[in-house]
This record gives C-alpha cells, sequence and structure tokens, in this order.
C-alpha cells in the first residue's frame, strides 16, 4: 500500500465523518460502503454519550466535523508533502490515548498508519467507542490496511515506539516503562489568551468557544487570561453568557457548585455569573467552570513569562500580541500539522 493509497482512505474516511456534524446528521449518497456502517456508528455515538457523560452528542458531533474538515485531499496533501515517505521501514507504534475529550487520539492514530507503520491502540475507558468503528470502516475501505491496526487493553508488548499521553503523574510512569524505546509522551499542558482590553465584543465571544467548548476538558481549552491590570471584566463576562446553558448538565452544574463552595469557605475573591467563575491564580491549570487569571504590566516581560512557561501551554490565544497566537475561537479547530506540544509527529515516526 503506498502513500496515496492511504490518503484515498483517510479521504474517504473524512467523506463518511461529513454526514455527522452540528448542522445535521444525515446520510449521503455515494458514501462507500453506507449501507454498512451509517446506522451502526449512529449507535456508537449514543453508545459513547451513555458511557461518558461529558460526552454530549453536540461535543461528539462538533469533534467529528472538525475531523471531516481536517480530512480532505488538500489538507493531507499540504500537511504530508514535506516528508519522505520512500525511507519508512514499517514498525509496530504503540499510542496510549487519553479519555478527555471525544477522540482525542485520533491524529496519532492516522499518523502513525499514515507514515506506513502498523499501530497498537491502548485506549482509555472513557473514550472506547468510536476509534474502533472508524478503524473498521478503514478495513472495509482499504484491505491492506488488515493487520495493521490492533486494539488491546492488557500490557503493550512488541512494539517499536511509543506515543503516550496522559497526566504529568503517569507521565512519569510512562518514561520509566518506556525507557530505551523511541517515544513521543506529553504531559499535562494548558491553552491561555492574552487580553489587551481593545477586544471587540465578537472577539470575546469566540473566545467563549475556547473556554467552553467540550465543557474545558481539553488541553487546547483556554484555562487561564492575562490581563492588564485594573481589566474591566465586564465585558468578557457579557461576551461568555450566551453559553449559559452549560450549566444545564448536571455534571457541570455539580463541578460549578462544588468549585464555588472551595471557594467561599477559603474566601478567595473571585467573580461569577452563575455559570463561570473567574479567580486570581498564578497556576495555569484551572478546575472545571473556572478560569483563571493574572495581571500583567509589561507585554515583553509577559513575552518572556509565557517563553519561560512554554512547557506548560499548549496554546496561546491572541489577536496581534505574540508571533505563535491562536486567532480567537480556534483553539479547537487545529490543522493536521498543528502537532500537540510542538511536536512533530510524523517526523518522530519517520525516523524510528
Amino acid at each position: 500500500m503506498d502513500l496515496q493509497q492511504r490518503i484515498n482512505a483517510f479521504v474517504k474516511l473524512g467523506e463518511f465523518l461529513s454526514q455527522f456534524s452540528n448542522e445535521g446528521v444525515k446520510k449521503k449518497e455515494g458514501i462507500a460502503n453506507n449501507d454498512l456502517f451509517y446506522e451502526g456508528f449512529l449507535h456508537q455515538i449514543n453508545l459513547a454519550h451513555e458511557h461518558n457523560g461529558w460526552f454530549t452528542k453536540e461535543n461528539i458531533l462538533f469533534s467529528l466535523n472538525q475531523w471531516f474538515n481536517a480530512l480532505i485531499k488538500s489538507n493531507l496533501t499540504t500537511w504530508l508533502e514535506k516528508y519522505n515517505f520512500n525511507i519508512v521501514q514499517s514498525k509496530k507504534v504503540a499510542v496510549i490515548m487519553a479519555g478527555n475529550i471525544p477522540l482525542v487520539g485520533f491524529h496519532d492514530f492516522i499518523s502513525v498508519l499514515i507514515s506506513g507503520h502498523d499501530v497498537v491502540v491502548k485506549q482509555s475507558s472513557n473514550d472506547k467507542h468510536l476509534l474502533p468503528y472508524l478503524a473498521k470502516y478503514l478495513e472495509i475501505l482499504e484491505p491492506d490496511f488488515r493487520g495493521k491496526i490492533e486494539f488491546t487493553n492488557d500490557r503493550l508488548n512488541g512494539f517499536d515506539a511509543v506515543i503516550a499521553t496522559g497526566s504529568n503523574n503517569t507521565a512519569r510512569y510512562f518514561e520509566h516503562y518506556f525507557k530505551g524505546k523511541p517515544s513521543i509522551i506529553r504531559k499535562n499542558r494548558n491553552s491561555v489568551a492574552i487580553l489587551t482590553g481593545k477586544e471587540t465584543h465578537s472577539e470575546l465571544q469566540l473566545l467563549s468557544e475556547d473556554i467552553f467548548r467540550y465543557y474545558g476538558l481539553g488541553c487546547r481549552n483556554v484555562s487561564k487570561l492575562f490581563v492588564p491590570r485594573n481589566y474591566n471584566f465586564q465585558a468578557f463576562f457579557e461576551a461568555m453568557y450566551h453559553w449559559n446553558p452549560i450549566i444545564n448538565l448536571a455534571k457541570y452544574a455539580n463541578n460549578y457548585d462544588y468549585n464555588k463552595a472551595v471557594y467561599l469557605m477559603s474566601e478567595f475573591d473571585m467573580l461569577e455569573n452563575g455559570f463561570l467563575m473567574i479567580k486570581e491564580d498564578k497556576s495555569y491549570s484551572s478546575p472545571i467552570a473556572t478560569v483563571f487569571y493574572e495581571y500583567y504590566d509589561d507585554i515583553n516581560q509577559l513575552h518572556q513569562k509565557l517563553e519561560t512557561d512554554k512547557e506548560q501551554i499548549q496554546c496561546v490565544v491572541a489577536n496581534g500580541v505574540i508571533k505563535s497566537e491562536v486567532p480567537f475561537g480556534k483553539t479547537q479547530q487545529p490543522q493536521l500539522w498543528d502537532y500537540a506540544d510542538n511536536v512533530d509527529t510524523i517526523a518522530f515516526l519517520l525516523k524510528i
């Protein structure tokens, strides 16, 4: 199976996913193997939601829509054109996936297969329904994928390299367990936004998507704001307000109530609007329903701080403030070439 065959298979997978989006779930004509897989995938979406209350259908469909947008031929070609795939000798790559948002490990899965390697996947119990079904669809699309995809709940053995994503605590375990193997090991990261006070209402509304999508559980979700001294949060709260229905999810409301009680009993200063709290804090990782903020006095000093803390940061959201910034509202819409932790996964896979 050559690279073009692999690309063509993922393009067809994207076409299949195009039937499932927030704009509507509708069966289309001309989708490969649709009669075999369409209804079954609807069932998997329902199972994923029933198994994990954070995986609402809205958020599952949002994730699927992002992958449909990513897996178009021009994107795949742009992503892969700078690499030399002729040097690849097929190896077995273990991928240990997180389970914080739907299909969070899908990019690693695609990267291993598109590079010509075999993949053995160890999924999180929180996100175990969608990917195996899509893998089976791939095998029907392109029979040469058969035997190259394995899922396991057992201890990993017989692999040549590993990509593992987890918390800072599990990363220490991964580093010990996988020493001697080529590896990418990802730890906790969070995303931040830099506000200047000049943002429009529209920009702040877009920022709300970066904060609330997936209930803030992703590493690309904004969990902290950097704001100028004496920043007035009124415009910020007004722009957040259209997300107020989020409090109707019991799991989110329970976290909101718990964290609010903790802050009040601890006599921490915080501002809240009934579904979001903001609290001054130097940490990057904020609890659910909370966004931390920190004041800055000099933008150049802030640049230096972000550079110093870059190992803790996934994305920086801003408008014309920093070179590597992500536009407001775009953190959960990465391109295929926007690698987690800025580690080029394909380059890693081509040299193992």
